[in-house]
């Protein structure tokens, strides 16, 4: 991918993502953005945050302190970057953040609530724009 587009991404975006997922916890979760290293190292946006250990019974504890990364499609990127409906788009998906915490959550042994999940880390990669 073009060292621009993908610059932009990590000044433009990437910054949106991550105050869009940490504004829904309270400054619990936490977000840093990784820059692309090159081939095979893209952009990702950290998420981490201490264990809750006052978090309710009922909610899942898991093993391990929150440590997600997500990495986004370079072609979703481009695409985001250069299509006149990507501002719009991308408008789209940050207002799906919410329900698209949930699914991962759900899927890979998350819980935001506690900031635990199953793995020591865990890489959610090559994700879309889609709402």
């Amino acid at each position: 991918m073009d060292v621009a587009i993908v610059r932009r991404f990590e000044t433009e975006f990437a910054p949106r993502i991550a105050e869009t997922i940490t504004g829904l916890f309270d400054a619990h979760v936490r977000a840093k953005i990784i820059p692309s290293e090159g081939a095979g190292r893209a952009t990702r946006v950290r998420l981490f945050g201490e264990v809750n250990e006052h978090a309710h019974e009922h909610l899942r504890h898991f093993a391990h302190p929150l440590n997600v990364e997500l990495t986004w499609d370079d072609d979703e990127i481009e695409s985001l970057l250069t299509t006149p409906e990507g501002r719009t788009r991308f408008q789209r998906y940050l207002n799906a953040i919410p329900r698209k915490l949930r699914n991962w959550q759900d899927a890979r042994s998350i819980d935001f609530a506690t900031r635990t999940q199953d793995e020591p880390s865990i890489l959610i990669g090559g994700l879309d724009f889609g709402a």
